[in-house]
């Protein structure tokens, strides 16, 4: 029989290369951290916060940053006696409405055992009961609701919350919202009202370029990895691969992670670029399936979509092109489509999970669009779709165009 041995070859503390690692300084976001700092001052100074909103793609930072400052505010804030600071975190990844938002606050403030039931109240009801648990802390309170774009357009208590001391439902507690989204169109579809309040200061995080990526992975690699355990050119190659899909501090983490893990599974004392190519392979083949994973039939239908056109070399493409080769889709599938507002919808969805790419295109009079294109490996999207929609014959049609275009 064998037995369990402890590895130490590769990594001193892989956790360091981990999502739920906490750096003790945040590199390569300082004009960021600055402008953010200004917005936290109020607190501070004893006045009413400001509502933050953050906007930017997976992996920029968003939440680490608000994370990293947060704990540096409430350290700081117990040096003045009349500043009493409470922070709330939540993640809207499944709570799609107001009301769902709202319960799992109310539940959030109280003790085990009083929690509200998931149904069966008045939306009203439930404001209601929120308010008096916020009224209960006192103080300042800072509400983070990370993710917030899952809410959609079920967006009361975005509008309300924000403005619950002017209207009367608080008296003792003074309430600040931090909004966080990787949706870069959800802004633009809030109700004017709620993005009044909401976007009262708002701080975009743009994706990470190689340099900066490279940064960053030196330093956490310094904490991560052995002495003499990376080869040359293994950090910049992550960062460059990372730079060029998705700008994503996250996806170079992995990049490194996972290489590290192939030279440990080989034997290899050292982490080379040919394992960097290897766990880029298996990160693409990991996105594509976890995001299908999580979409509906019509979700994968927009997916098809966008392969199909990128199968005749016709990207970046609109979103109106998509939503017709959707429509003609669902007809094959003898399904009915969705409007287009939905069909928006399952696109931002894609681009959460960094299977598609997104760029906004400023057409002048006419307004701005957005057009898409894929952001995985042409093959592992279509191998996926294979293997997930009853579309067989369309499939080999886009197999065909594919290997025309010389794409496979």
């Amino acid at each position: 029989m064998t037995s369990f041995e402890r590895n130490r070859s590769t990594f001193v503390n892989k956790d360091a290369l981990s999502e739920s690692y906490q750096p003790h300084q945040i590199e390569e976001r300082d004009e960021e951290i600055a402008v953010y700092m200004d917005a936290l001052q109020p607190i501070v100074d004893g006045w009413e916060p400001n509502n933050i909103f953050l906007y930017g793609n997976t992996g920029v930072g968003k939440t680490a940053v608000t994370e990293y400052l947060l704990r540096m505010l409430e350290a700081d804030v117990e040096a003045y006696d009349d500043v009493d600071l409470s922070v709330l975190t939540l993640n809207c990844n499944t709570l799609t409405s107001s009301y769902q938002v709202a319960i799992a606050m109310v539940n959030t403030l109280r003790e085990p055992g009083d929690e509200l039931s998931a149904t069966g109240y008045p939306q009203r009801t439930v404001f209601t009961k929120l308010y008096s648990e916020l009224e209960a802390l006192g103080g300042t309170v800072l509400v983070v609701l990370d993710e917030i774009d899952s809410i959609g357009d079920r967006d009361e208590l975005l509008y309300e919350l924000p403005r619950a001391r002017a209207n009367g439902y608080l008296k003792q507690t003074s309430v600040g919202v931090i909004g966080i989204s990787n949706d870069l169109q959800f802004r633009d579809q809030l109700d004017p009202r709620v993005k009044d309040t909401l976007c009262e200061r708002e701080l975009q995080f743009p994706p990470y370029e190689a340099p900066e990526l490279a940064n960053i992975l030196a330093s956490r690699a310094a904490v991560a990895l052995n002495d003499g355990a990376c080869d040359e050119g293994v950090l910049n190659l992550c960062a460059a691969i990372a730079a060029r899909d998705s700008g994503s501090a996250r996806q170079a983490l992995d990049l490194l992670r996972l290489a590290g893990e192939a030279a440990e599974s080989g034997e290899d004392e050292v982490i080379k670029e040919s394992h960097v190519e290897d766990a880029r392979q298996k990160l693409d083949a990991k996105r594509v399936e976890e995001g299908m994973r999580e979409l509906t039939v019509h979700g994968k239908l927009v997916l098809l979509a966008i392969v199909s056109k990128t199968a005749s070399r016709q990207i970046p493409c609109r979103g109106r092109d998509v939503y017709d080769e959707y429509r003609r889709l669902c007809a094959k599938a003898k399904t009915d489509p969705l409007v287009r507002r939905s069909v928006n919808n399952h696109l931002s969805d894609l681009r959460m999970f960094s299977i598609i790419d997104a760029t906004e295109n400023r057409s002048g009079s006419r307004g701005n669009y957005y057009s898409y294109e894929l952001n995985v490996p042409f093959q592992s999207a279509v191998e996926a779709m294979g293997d997930a929609l009853a579309l067989g014959d369309e499939l080999v049609r886009i197999r065909k165009r594919a290997t025309q275009n010389k794409m496979l």
